[in-house]
């Protein structure tokens, strides 16, 4: 994957690793833009290449009651308009084979979730559409099993593709970054750390996903110091009442501190 052709991508020269950030789920207009006007103000000033995340739609809820979105379409078309807004590139994810043509319309990078990523029909349809196809590593999955989900991409002709590791499930409610994956992984595409889902604690007896945040920051330093291309944070400036994943979401007001930290890391491990 070439970072500098994903349309609208800003500092793809700082040589710096590139960001996935925004809510887990687009829950309006408004929550949306403000939560992309604070991180581009933020990656600007830190020179960070920024794609702006944010679910049309929750379809791998654990309770029927959850929320899942406010509208296919009505999700999609606030995607479109912080894109259009702050000229950034948008990226979400796709549940069904149906959902790929259709988010292609609105958005730059296609998200294959990690429950789903060995779904052939879903992978390839999304690489069919063109776009940049980012493939979460299954929980279950081994990172070197991860080459054959790229396979999958390249093999429609579409080179655009990276990888993101959200942690491999240990015992029954919680995860584990295994940082040797990284180098195994970046040998088939540009691979990315989820910061944020990589801390949950799924399948808990209310049905709602736990999560570690106090442990973010760790878990983003040592993925920078071995080398991550790309972060993944999910993040809201009211996490304790975000409509999703608000037990593991970043509060907005410590990322700029958080991302600052990140870019002196990287700045020195530049240096060897």
């Amino acid at each position: 994957m070439e970072l500098s052709k994903i349309p609208q991508i800003k500092h793809s020269d700082s040589n710096n690793f590139f960001l996935l950030a925004g809510p887990c789920a687009i829950e309006g207009e408004e929550m949306a833009l403000r939560i992309a006007e604070k991180v581009v103000e933020i990656t600007s000033k830190l020179e960070i290449p920024y794609i702006f995340k944010g679910s049309f739609k929750k379809a791998n809820r654990s309770r029927i009651d959850s929320f899942t979105g406010i509208g296919d379409e009505k999700a999609l078309k606030i995607l479109r308009k912080v894109s259009e807004t702050f000229e950034i590139p948008t990226v979400t994810d796709i549940h069904e084979v149906s959902d790929a043509q259709m988010a292609a319309e609105y958005v730059d990078v296609l998200q294959i979730p990690a429950f789903l990523v060995r779904q052939t029909d879903l992978v390839v349809a999304a690489a069919e559409t063109g776009k940049v196809v980012n493939l979460k590593k299954g929980q279950f999955m081994s990172p070197e099993s991860m080459k054959h989900a790229v396979t999958k991409v390249t093999d429609c002709n579409n080179g655009q593709v990276m990888v993101t590791d959200r942690g491999t499930m240990f015992g029954y409610q919680d995860m584990i970054v295994d940082f040797r994956g990284i180098p195994t992984m970046r040998e088939f595409a540009p691979t990315v750390l989820d910061v944020t889902h990589s801390l949950q604690q799924p399948n808990q007896s209310s049905g709602v996903t736990g999560g570690r945040p106090d442990m973010i920051e760790t878990i983003a330093r040592a993925g920078v110091v071995n080398h991550v291309d790309g972060l993944f944070i999910e993040t809201h400036f009211d996490p304790a009442n975000a409509k999703s994943d608000g037990a593991n979401m970043l509060d907005l007001a410590y990322l700029e501190n958080l991302l600052s930290n990140l870019v002196s890391i990287r700045k020195t491990i530049n240096s060897f």
